[in-house]
């Protein structure tokens, strides 16, 4: 190496590139890694993540690399990393956690025409390929669409897994315009999203809670309100066509009694059956085991006349943006709890899991 005299840089300029030395291996450090919170092991009793570096995604033909603003906290990311989906999705571990995403595109795969660097989208991801809870992340193109302009990043991070939920059950349930659907709970974040939904396929639509949101469910879309602190709907609504069960329980079979024979139940909050496993392309023995776990709603719905069904949402972008020109022509805003930090992912979790909430429970980058 050269000696300092013979170079004649003084020591304040061989510190000053020494420096600009370090900056760069540093932002090329940068540019490879990223931040992400991940489950590291299946744990009943402990469901905190692991914030770590890992290496920035690269992406295949069909994907987009997005940045990503914010994420959805979910009920589901506890399930994960509880290991209560393991039959469904059996992730391989450490797993980068977060299901709903919201960001920046910045990278396009070669056969990806939908969208451009810069475009601000959102959506379910993948079943298999999750990971919302990091810097950036790798998503097929297909489960994307566009975030309404008039919602900001932390309102339509509660858009996606719930809405999606809803488009599904409705496709699921075959619903016909003209027909009659009974959404239960509907004062809550599902039922904000639920009636409008339904409304704007062209549903008559029937919900209960509590009588202080009876304005806000109404304006939303609802065509009857039910007090359910006065009124008791098993003995004032009948010949329902669909119903939406957001509460599970003893609700499930209440709900099952007000329905047209043939009618179809979709249950959120109710148990797996064997039909739901085919629908996933389960194993064959997984749609036995799913079958036995199912068999109490399946004999239900046998005593009633009508069709019980549970659902798992996937990822689908032309569902989504569906959503968004609803949700854009009507400007519905989705209500927001709590937004934490990434850093904060943990305490978010908690929130979720032990928290009563009003609205959504958002992660912020």
């Amino acid at each position: 190496m050269m000696s300092l005299a013979k170079s004649k840089l003084t020591w304040k300029q061989v510190s000053k590139i020494l420096i600009n030395m370090y900056q760069q291996v540093i932002q090329q450090g940068r540019e490879i890694n990223m931040k992400a919170a991940q489950h590291t092991i299946y744990n009943k009793n402990n469901l905190n993540l692991n914030i770590t570096t890992i290496e920035k995604p690269t992406i295949s033909k069909n994907q987009v690399l997005v940045k990503v603003k914010t994420a959805g906290v979910n009920p589901l990311d506890n399930m994960i990393s509880r290991g209560e989906v393991k039959l469904i999705v059996p992730y391989s571990l450490p797993q980068t956690a977060g299901n709903e995403v919201v960001g920046i595109v910045e990278e396009v795969g070669s056969e990806v025409t939908a969208f451009k660097n810069g475009d601000r989208v959102f959506g379910r991801l993948p079943l298999d390929v999750i990971g919302a809870f990091a810097e950036y992340v790798a998503v097929d193109s297909d489960a994307l669409a566009f975030v309404p302009n008039y919602l900001s990043d932390e309102e339509a991070a509660a858009v996606p897994l719930t809405a999606l939920t809803i488009m599904q059950a409705l496709e699921l349930m075959g619903a016909e315009a003209g027909k009659t659907i009974f959404i239960s709970g509907g004062t809550g974040g599902v039922g904000g999203m639920a009636i409008p939904i339904a409304k704007a396929k062209g549903l008559t639509v029937i919900t209960n809670g509590d009588a202080s949101n009876k304005e806000r469910v109404l304006s939303i879309g609802a065509d009857r309100f039910i007090d359910y602190k006065t009124e008791d709907y098993t003995q004032t609504v009948s010949d329902v066509d669909y119903v939406l069960d957001t509460l599970g329980g003893a609700e499930t079979e209440k709900q099952m009694s007000i329905m047209k024979k043939g009618g179809h139940l979709v249950s959120l909050r109710a148990m797996p059956n064997g039909a739901f496993a085919k629908e996933m392309n389960l194993p064959k023995w997984k749609q036995f085991l799913f079958g036995l776990a199912g068999r109490k709603f399946d004999k239900m719905a046998q005593k009633y006349g009508v069709h019980y069904h549970f659902i798992f949402v996937r990822s689908n972008g032309a569902q989504l943006q569906e959503v968004a020109d609803i949700f854009t022509k009507l400007e519905i805003k989705p209500s927001i709890d709590t937004v934490f930090t990434f850093d904060e992912v943990n305490a978010a979790l908690d929130k979720v899991a032990n928290g009563r909430s009003r609205g959504k429970t958002v992660l912020k980058f």
